[in-house]
């Protein structure tokens, strides 16, 4: 079973970082791991020349490391044990990469911003980079864990999901909806009637949903078998998990058409893109 023992969480000093901070809170008192680090990377650069003499005087790494502090002692209750680290480093991905080797980090818990609020490049390239399982986490997120949804397009990549939704299970006794979206052959449409092939396709996938299931050990999961129709595979499962009003979707890192380990599959960087309204667990 896939424990979660350390949990990073990256900082940047926006209003994302409370519900970061609250939400791990949450998380590490279901889950019960030893160690929370709190992150942080000071882009000294990024800073205006107009200031750069008054800052001079100033200890910035003590300043923003003591605000951190602060933070976590206010909205961290959980009874893991928390450490603030506070680094300046020109590239904050490869910083969250390295620590996350370094102390052997088993989830990394990032801020997912509407567009109008960043650009996500940082929190994409760390999707990439990293070995372990992501966590991202919308602002407005609800403190349950009572509906988790699980994606899979039946390959072994796949499994990973379910092995995630498992365990959380096991901590809070949530509901697992195991979820496969297809989509009709376009190329037999011109001669088949798309309407009169659905059933047969979805009594097939059914079929090689449940072997799935049974192949891998996978019990208690709700199936869930939805149409794509005009919307995209990661389209239509988001919007169909937020509309079941699931409290998190968890989703392998590559599908079953990869060829290259290096890439992340097509589907979960959709998602990962996307400004999800819940939370997205990415396992690695």
């Amino acid at each position: 079973m896939k424990s979660i023992d350390k949990i990073l969480v990256a900082l940047d000093l926006t209003s994302t970082d409370d519900a970061l901070i609250k939400y791990a809170s949450f998380l590490a008192e279901k889950m019960k791991p030893s160690q929370v680090y709190f992150v942080h990377n000071i882009k000294k650069y990024e800073i205006s020349e107009l200031f750069q003499e008054q800052l001079k005087s100033l200890n910035l790494e003590e300043m923003i490391s003591e605000e951190l502090e602060e933070k976590v002692s206010k909205f961290f209750k959980a009874e893991a044990s928390t450490k603030v680290l506070i680094s300046e480093d020109a590239y904050t991905e490869s910083l969250v990469s390295y620590i996350a080797r370094k102390y052997t980090i088993d989830l990394v818990m990032l801020g997912n911003k509407s567009k109008d609020k960043g650009t996500g490049v940082v929190s994409e390239k760390l999707m990439r980079m990293l070995k372990c399982d992501v966590l991202s986490l919308p602002e407005n997120t609800s403190y349950k864990l009572e509906n988790i949804w699980t994606g899979t397009d039946f390959s072994r990549e796949s499994v990973k999901a379910f092995k995630v939704a498992e365990n959380i299970k096991d901590q809070t006794n949530a509901k697992i909806t195991a979820t496969h979206i297809y989509n009709v052959p376009v190329q037999f449409t011109p001669y088949l009637d798309k309407e009169e092939m659905v059933p047969k396709i979805e009594k097939h996938t059914r079929e090689k949903f449940e072997k799935f299931l049974k192949r891998n050990k996978i019990e208690n999961s709700e199936i869930r078998i939805i149409r794509g129709r005009d919307t995209s595979v990661a389209e239509r499962l988001s919007l169909e998990a937020e509309k079941a009003g699931s409290d998190l979707l968890v989703v392998g890192d590559k599908g079953g058409n990869v060829f290259s380990s290096l890439l992340v599959g097509s589907v979960t960087d959709e998602l990962f893109d996307r400004s999800l309204k819940i939370p997205l667990w990415v396992a690695k």
